[in-house]
């Protein structure tokens, strides 16, 4: 499904919508996957219990998955209202610039999202829409503000959040972030809308969505804060599509291209 011409300038690759209940909450929560398996069903589960759905509608924006981890029965079952398959090329920002124009279609006045693969803790997600609900424009969990809880991070992880990524995104961005490359966040309507912003671009293919909208969201003024979360990696095990050299480089080079304005708006 592909239908902008009241956006004809966004550009947003091709997606199917194969599951659609329609909007019943100001607010969504978008959940991007690709073959998460039994990661997905745990956090939907989770969501579950605390009746997510009673105050936010829940999309998953799938990027193929061929694990049968989102058969449309198994959702049905937890109050899922949507569910996305980009059928096009890209990564995670390539996901998201999907259903944030599906959301911004749809009219919903702000977006939560939080990862597939169960590292954070659902409980968090009405404070955010609290915030959205107060004005708030971008909510970023963090691990590291008081409050928070950072459990089984692998150490190079850490270290590299703490000692480079959030401090260069905060010198750049006049905001001081602390948790950067998480991807549990909350963006209002009014700021994935705004042309200084456009999110919908083709340059945002693979991970530099989150690291550009934490660098441009506070430099265009818009209200910014961060809550304290839970972010729990399983033992032995990291679930992370990052690759290892390549990816970290990818990072890396994502981090300083953000922070020196190169993904900002031509125009």
């Amino acid at each position: 499904m592909s239908n902008f011409e009241a956006q004809p300038q966004w550009q947003v690759p091709a997606y199917d919508v194969q599951l659609w209940e329609g909007k019943k909450h100001p607010w969504c929560v978008v959940i991007p996957v690709i073959n998460e398996g039994e990661r997905i069903a745990s956090l939907l589960s989770r969501m579950a219990a605390i009746n997510v759905a009673s105050c936010a509608d829940i999309i998953i924006m799938d990027g193929g998955s061929k694990d049968g981890s989102l058969a449309l029965e198994k959702l049905n079952q937890y109050q899922v209202s949507g569910l996305l398959v980009k059928t096009a090329k890209g990564k995670l920002s390539a996901q998201l610039r999907c259903a944030y124009a599906f959301c911004l279609e749809q009219g919903y006045q702000g977006i939560v999202t939080i990862d597939g693969n169960d590292k954070d803790d659902p409980e968090a997600i009405p404070r955010f829409i609290s915030a959205l609900e107060n004005g708030v424009d971008f909510v970023q969990a963090s691990r590291f503000v008081n409050g928070g809880v950072a459990e089984n991070t692998p150490k190079s992880r850490h270290f590299a959040i703490r000692l480079l990524h959030a401090p260069l995104l905060s010198f750049a961005s006049g905001f001081k972030w602390t948790d950067t490359t998480q991807g549990f966040r909350a963006y209002s309507s009014k700021l994935l809308s705004d042309p200084r912003v456009a999110p919908f671009r083709d340059v945002f293919m693979s991970y530099e969505l989150l690291a550009y909208l934490s660098y441009r969201a506070p430099r265009l003024g818009y209200r910014c804060i961060e809550i304290p979360t839970i972010r729990k990696y399983p033992k032995g095990e990291v679930p992370t599509k990052i690759s290892s050299f390549r990816g970290n480089y990818a990072v890396l080079k994502t981090l300083f291209d953000a922070c020196l304005g190169k993904f900002n708006p031509k125009d």
